[in-house]
This record gives C-alpha cells, structure tokens and sequence, in this order.
C-alpha cells in the first residue's frame, strides 16, 4: 500500500477537515466590525482559517452564538495546515454589568423608598 496522496487529494482533504470544524464550531471572532469562525479554541488561544480570514491582531471579542464570552488582546503564533492559530496575551471575561467598586451583602435591598407621611 502506497502513502502518496496527489496534491488534488490533499487540497480536498484539508478543505473537507476545515468545513467540518467550521461547522461544528459555534465560536466566532468579532475583529475590524467582521465576524470570523473559530475553527478550534483552548485555554491559550484559538485558531481561524488562514486562507479566508485577515491577519488578525490586537484587541478582538470572542463570541458564542450571540453570547458575548471574552474580550482578548492576542497575537499571532504560527500557521499550519490551512488554521492560523493565535495566542492570548490577555483573556478578560465579559460581563453584562459593570463591576462594582464596593461590597455588597448578599441580602442587601435593590432600593429603598422614602415615606412622606
């Protein structure tokens, strides 16, 4: 059994493998006001199709869906069969409020009312 594969072959292979993982991916990058599939994701970073997507860099939002999950300042790393993978230099979780400079009790009231008897 031969291990040579022609180029045709290959090319095939590596588009059927990034359709795969685009589909199966709901993770998005928001760069430059464009949306861009994230192909795979872990802890340090992620990865993008090299082909379709620009060299991203700097500040971008990852995205779940429409859920916004991290705002991240990355940079890129290295690029092999057909993903350009990119490294987070900072990863901040984000949140639907701003955070709060003081403690609050658990059981605390939302507001008080004033009685003008």
């Amino acid at each position: 059994m031969t291990s040579f594969l022609s180029k045709e072959i290959r090319e095939g292979l590596k588009a059927a493998r990034i359709a795969g993982l685009k589909k199966s991916s709901r993770i998005r990058v928001l760069a430059d006001d464009d949306f861009h599939h994230v192909l795979r994701m872990w802890e340090t970073g992620f990865a993008v199709e090299a082909e379709t997507v620009p060299r991203l860099r700097g500040l971008v939002d990852l995205y779940d869906g429409g859920t916004h999950l991290y705002q991240c300042l990355i940079v890129a790393s290295e690029e092999e069969s057909g993903e350009m993978r990119y490294e987070f230099k900072r990863n901040t979780a984000a949140t639907d409020r701003a955070p709060l400079d003081f403690y609050r009790e658990p059981n605390a009231p939302v507001g008080l009312l004033e009685y003008d008897g």
